[in-house]
């Protein structure tokens, strides 16, 4: 494996981090300084100088309104997260976090990870709703990181799209990374990380459209950009295109997009769990309001 990756995966630390020290000369196979890039070989002696121990991540541990524990064990927790929660503590965030709310519960999670957001296997925006798993053992985080990484996990997300897709069904098969001129947004870009989408329509109305979409990937913001780019934006998603009309008639703050069920193997016994969530009021609410137009 790359330096960065393997350092990663072998120590806990960002690969941001190993980096940093593979440019400080820090890390050495058999004397020899190794770049960021360079392949680690079986049967060489390697030599790390580790930086000092970050100091421990704070956050509020209030409790958070409307995070449900659908699940708990001692492997995991399954949570169903309202609008307007992070994941986990970012630059920039000052809200709410599913971490701070599991702690506020008692909840301990699993150590390994950034400091940050331990125990965090997948995330949804602050905007989303849904399920989340978050991992309390050492073998949960680690089976669940590979089963994502591995697209062994069924990730079924229900959104209201602007229009009709036209195939009804269908795949996107698109290359995601960031704005080239907005850092605040992602976009379809050549060269990009691979992302795959599979849609398929469960109700359509008459200025828009209810979605079954399954993800293959799950880089951030793939359902808004994916919808954005086949000029069917999600809802209430001014940030990627959609019509502020018609989001201040459904009374919507936020895309409709809801994480609607997440099945994966168990990480203690590999049988097979599924968890599904509701949708929440605002998102009922506003569905109503498209089926009373016909």
């Amino acid at each position: 494996m790359r330096v960065d990756a393997g350092l990663s995966r072998l120590l806990g630390l960002s690969r941001t981090v190993v980096a940093g020290l593979a440019e400080d000369g820090q890390v050495r196979a058999d004397g020899r300084a190794l770049d960021k890039s360079d392949r680690l070989v079986a049967g060489t002696w390697l030599e790390v100088t580790l930086p000092a121990p970050a100091r421990p991540v704070t956050e509020p541990t209030a409790a958070v309104e409307g995070l449900l524990r659908l699940y708990e064990d001692d492997d995991i927790v399954v949570v169903d997260k309202p609008v307007g929660v992070a994941a986990h503590p970012s630059p920039g965030w000052s809200g709410p976090t599913v971490t701070g709310g599991l702690a506020a519960l008692g909840v301990r999670l699993s150590t390994s990870g950034a400091a940050e957001r331990q125990g965090i296997v997948h995330r949804l925006d602050a905007g989303t709703t849904g399920i989340m798993v978050v991992a309390k053992s050492e073998r949960a985080y680690t089976a669940l990181k590979w089963a994502f990484k591995n697209r062994d996990v069924t990730k079924r997300y229900h959104a209201i799209v602007q229009g009709h897709p036209d195939p009804t069904r269908g795949t996107v098969d698109a290359p995601i990374d960031r704005h080239p001129r907005h850092d605040y947004r992602f976009a379809v870009v050549a060269g990009g990380k691979p992302s795959v989408t599979h849609y398929d329509t469960v109700e359509a109305f008459p200025a828009a459209t209810l979605l079954d979409i399954t993800l293959e990937t799950g880089r951030t913001h793939q359902i808004r950009v994916h919808m954005s780019a086949l000029r069917h934006p999600c809802v209430g998603d001014l940030t990627y295109g959609a019509d502020p009309t018609l989001t201040a008639r459904l009374e919507l703050s936020r895309q409709w997009l809801h994480a609607r069920q997440l099945a994966f193997a168990h990480p203690a016994d590999g049988r097979g769990v599924e968890f599904t969530s509701p949708y929440p009021d605002d998102l009922r609410r506003a569905l109503d309001l498209l089926r009373a137009d016909g």
